[in-house]
């Protein structure tokens, strides 16, 4: 990933742990299987009959789990506040920054440039994101618009929960295409508001206002997590 321009290198998401402050980084490993299991089931989701691959997908996923699990934490509830020393717990992983590149749940996006009041990047949709056909569906719309501009907010050092997040959809969204997106980002108050907008050759396809709480890092519930152990082999 390029180095967004405009804020501190320990502000950016990808360049190490200073300044981060909001959940362990994934494991690179994570990261790799992230994109795997993404594309994956963009191939599944093509798929017109059924293929002999296809059950041994099933079967294998199946095994994974079997040996996977028993080394899993035995308690899925996260390690932040007082339960930040709590080993049986899950490790908490940063959801401030790129999101996509570790859960194939969420998009994957780039940020070219991000400072402090504006940002703008390139996302694109693969097929498990498709609504009706050929596009993009709107909820995913709204995850991705949620997923930028805390993202921003976070590499400005100053975010917090979302108030409200109101989606305008203009045209329809398509995916396999690569889009852009730019955010304007001003403080009022206690909040900061984001405007943010999708854009295909220029045009305007979607466009969302998020309205957030403006917290310091120190003040927010992923700040006090739980660190990585070290691995007994």
């Amino acid at each position: 990933m390029t180095r967004p321009e405009g804020l501190p290198s320990s502000t950016v998401a990808g360049v190490g742990d200073a300044g981060r402050g909001f959940g362990e980084k994934p494991l690179a490993q994570t990261e790799v299987a992230a994109a795997a299991i993404r594309e994956l089931i963009g191939t599944l989701l093509s798929l017109e009959h059924d293929h002999p691959a296809a059950d041994e997908v099933i079967a294998r996923c199946a095994e994974w789990q079997r040996e996977l699990a028993p080394v899993a934490p035995p308690d899925n509830a996260p390690r932040i506040g007082e339960g930040a020393e709590d080993h049986t717990r899950r490790l908490y992983l940063d959801h401030a920054f790129d999101i996509g590149s570790f859960n194939p749940c969420f998009p994957e996006y780039r940020f070219d440039h991000l400072d402090a009041e504006t940002a703008s990047g390139t996302v694109t949709f693969p097929i498990p994101y498709e609504g009706p056909p050929g596009l993009v569906h709107g909820g995913f719309l709204a995850v991705f618009f949620d997923c930028v501009t805390q993202q921003q907010n976070c590499a400005a050092r100053l975010s917090g929960r979302t108030r409200s997040l109101t989606t305008t959809y203009r045209r329809p969204t398509p995916i396999l295409t690569e889009l852009t997106f730019d955010i304007v980002r001003t403080t009022e108050d206690r909040n900061v508001v984001s405007t943010a907008r999708l854009l295909h050759d220029g045009e305007v396809l979607c466009r969302a206002e998020v309205v957030t709480v403006a917290l310091a890092p120190e003040q927010l519930a992923g700040s006090a997590y739980g660190r990585r152990r070290t691995a007994h082999r």
